[in-house]
């Protein structure tokens, strides 16, 4: 018997379209002897839709007209079943679904927002936990647990809104502690949404304004001198992690950006997602730095417990060799699978993996207590208890 896998994807995010493109490479790579794929898109106003002709990319030229192909849901629990519901009389089960696989990038989605949004419908799913979905999205949480377990991070600083709207000079002048050239970032964004290098105060004042039209929460750090961007992937979960090869990438900005990432093979009928962005794998790097690059993704990933597949992004200085955890990406653009090609794991082999760490997850939290049979409210007395 196949499994039913409800990939979720969209959402109400910057990300939006990054998204789509994630899941449907995934959703045209996953094993179909194994699995019914169950397409379950969520619009930029959260309506949800299923349809086998989402499956398609073309469907998606077009984001208003989805409604023409595919039919509206809700996603709920029924009779011990997770079904896709029509959300208009007369109410019918469109789908079932056994294991829920999120591919939504950034804010409000890849934040711990959907995978909090399965954890109380009681749904099992693949990829990251919120713990992990949260630490994760906000740059600045993740430095800080880095850090706690001796991961190297470049020197930073944060700062909200509302300290710049408070007193800019003060927050100005925490900044150029660090010297520029600086890198300025909205705290919880994907994608390089957002992001500038500041080489003066000029400069700064603008990147900060710029960075302020996503985030309320901004991150700035020390520009890596004599840079070379690496990524390294990571599968499994807590109890086995695995690392696959290692990438350097290159990007006609002076920071790999959006356009780099997602529009570079815009004009060759269309965006390939992450797998489009210029690379070379493995990296032309010492192996002493690739061991050390694997090894700090495994710390990483065992720091955050991550489930499922990551993405680390790293900084390093060529002429000193010193490498800086730059970032980890909980769910991916394209889910790394190109990395792991280089490692003989094709994409349909890599997705397998994923939906078998989520499987296992699921069935190992299922033997752990989550509530009392015991009811307190049978003997609760009312306000009388309460201490005053």
């Amino acid at each position: 018997m196949k499994i039913n896998v409800g990939v979720l994807y969209g959402g109400n995010s910057t990300e939006h379209e990054i998204s789509i493109i994630s899941a449907v490479q995934a959703m045209n790579n996953m094993d179909t002897e194994k699995y019914e794929i169950v397409p379950i898109y969520l619009t930029k106003d959260s309506r949800m839709y299923t349809s086998s002709k989402l499956l398609d990319m073309d469907v998606y030229k077009d984001l208003k007209k989805i409604g023409e192909v595919a039919t509206e849901v809700i996603l709920l629990k029924k009779d011990n079943d997770y079904v896709l519901m029509k959300n208009k009389f007369p109410f019918s089960t469109v789908k079932k679904i056994d294991i829920a696989f999120p591919i939504m990038h950034g804010y409000n989605t890849e934040d711990g927002s959907i995978a909090g949004y399965l954890e109380v419908l009681g749904i099992p799913y693949c990829e990251s936990d919120i713990y992990a979905s949260v630490i994760g999205q906000d740059k600045i949480y993740q430095k800080q647990v880095l850090k706690e377990n001796g991961i190297p991070v470049v020197d930073y600083t944060y700062f909200y809104e509302s300290d710049y709207l408070k007193d800019e000079a003060s927050v100005i002048k925490k900044v150029e502690k660090l010297e520029y050239p600086v890198i300025v970032k909205p705290a919880r964004q994907g994608s390089s949404v957002g992001i500038n290098i500041a080489k003066n105060k000029k400069e700064l004042e603008s990147a900060i304004n710029e960075a302020l039209n996503y985030d309320e929460k901004i991150l700035v750090e020390k520009v890596v001198e004599n840079l070379c961007e690496l990524n390294c992937s990571v599968l499994g979960d807590n109890s086995n992690y695995e690392a696959s090869p290692i990438e350097q990438v290159y990007g006609s900005d002076e920071i790999l950006s959006y356009k780099d990432k997602y529009m570079s093979n815009g004009s060759k009928g269309g965006s390939k997602g992450m797998a489009s962005t210029g690379r070379k794998i493995p990296a032309d790097i010492p192996s002493s730095i690739t061991k050390k690059i694997e090894e700090i993704s495994i710390n990483a990933c065992r720091a955050l417990n991550t489930n499922g597949v990551v993405r680390i992004d790293y900084l390093m200085d060529k002429k000193t060799n010193k490498v800086y955890l730059n970032e980890l990406n909980i769910v991916p653009g394209s889910l790394s699978f190109y990395l792991w090609n280089a490692k003989d794991v094709n994409y349909k082999k890599l997705l397998t993996k994923i939906i078998d760490c989520g499987i296992k997850r699921y069935r190992d939290k299922s033997k752990k207590l989550s509530s009392f049979e015991t009811n307190v409210l049978a003997t609760f007395n009312g306000a009388k208890g309460v201490k005053k």
